[in-house]
């Protein structure tokens, strides 16, 4: 259906999409690429809600260099065009207002209310369309997005650095640093394409973690996150500053609900019926937010309430040539085991070094049994 010619133009509107990893949220990731005759006359990438989108940067970019070869080309697009009005006009309308006469999309659109629509809209004028183009590659430069649109909850990786036993800080909580320092630049790159970053009190206790991004060229932080049961953060806590950061809690007084609100804070209260704060409930509330990507920076008790809740998509999990020894902490407080037909098997897809330290990316291939 495809040639090797279309996957070659599809995978630079796939790099172009790339350019707005660290930008676009809420919005997905989207890259465009105008041919006529073999020859790229335009490309665009869609870089900030609200901002035009990869077609319409892309129509510009062949307006201002090959103008007359518009008509009749192919545009290449990592998404379903849009149909509707929202920030900005429909891209549909300005394929078919160009005069294009083919596209060939990678994926359609996500959202249940509207996916297919711009498809159709294109079809009905008259223009060649094709779909599923290296969809797959366009998947995962868009999984929160995807997540958030199919299951309302954002797409949650969860990071850990460990010792080679299995070991993320001391018995007494030292953990700088377990990792190498290009093991954890790689980690400033995974929080700028997050939408948030979640940690846990215990956490912000006992390291006072800013939890932002450094040294990634990008101008957006993304929002941080603090599971925070009974309202414990302290009010000149990092995590605070820039006033960037929602506490999710179950109990609290009125006078520290009062303090933390004072402070910029914004308060979730999701109690669940353990007096815990509500993990998918957390889920559901942040992807009402617009949150695509979520990041965990956590300690292992919250890490193993997570997985126990099913509430990851994907393991990060960076390892260091060290050994740590037993009485140091773990990476994951999950309940004891009963049997080995009740352990969490995963699916290792993309393993590479970073120095001499190891970073796995796994998703889960058997979640947690719910007793």
């Amino acid at each position: 259906m495809f040639s090797a010619t279309d996957h070659e133009w599809m995978s630079l509107a796939l790099q172009q999409a790339e350019v707005g990893l660290y930008s676009t949220s809420p919005n997905p990731r989207v890259g465009c690429v105008i041919v006529k005759d073999n020859q790229m006359i335009g490309q665009g990438a869609h870089l900030k809600a609200g901002e035009a989108h990869a077609e319409v940067m892309a129509l510009r970019d062949a307006q201002n260099k090959h103008p007359e070869k518009i008509p009749g080309a192919t545009a290449y697009v990592t998404l379903e065009p849009c149909s509707h009005f929202g920030r900005t006009p429909p891209c549909a309308d300005a394929l078919i207002n160009a005069g294009i006469q083919r596209v060939v999309a990678a994926m359609q659109d996500p959202n249940p209310e509207v996916a297919g629509n711009g498809l159709a809209r294109l079809t009905a004028a008259g223009i060649t369309v094709e779909n599923g183009l290296m969809e797959a590659q366009a998947q995962a430069l868009n999984a929160g997005f995807i997540s958030r649109m199919l299951h309302n909850k954002p797409f949650v990786r969860l990071k850990i650095a460990a010792s080679l036993d299995g070991r993320t800080a001391l018995a007494n909580g030292e953990s700088k640093w377990i990792t190498n320092e290009y093991a954890r630049a790689d980690v400033h790159h995974w929080r700028a394409r997050s939408c948030a970053i979640l940690t846990g009190i215990g956490t912000v206790v006992a390291d006072n973690p800013q939890m932002n991004v450094r040294n990634v060229n990008t101008n957006r932080q993304p929002l941080r996150v603090v599971v925070d049961s009974q309202l414990q953060t302290p009010i000149d806590a990092n995590i605070l500053k820039d006033g960037n950061t929602v506490i999710a809690y179950a109990n609290a007084t009125a006078e520290r609900k009062a303090a933390l609100e004072q402070s910029g804070a914004i308060l979730l209260h999701l109690p669940n019926k353990s007096g815990q704060v509500c993990l998918p409930s957390l889920m559901t509330a942040l992807a009402t937010r617009g949150i695509n990507e979520l990041m965990v920076e956590a300690g292992q008790s919250l890490n193993g309430a997570l997985i126990a809740a099913n509430c990851v998509d994907e393991l990060l999990l960076y390892y260091a040539p060290i050994l740590m020894g037993s009485d140091a902490q773990g990476m994951l407080a999950i309940p004891t085991l009963g049997s080995m037909q009740d352990r969490i098997q995963l699916n290792i897809f993309d393993v590479r070094q970073f120095g001499s330290d190891i970073r796995i990316r796994a998703n889960i291939k058997s979640p947690p049994t719910q007793k």
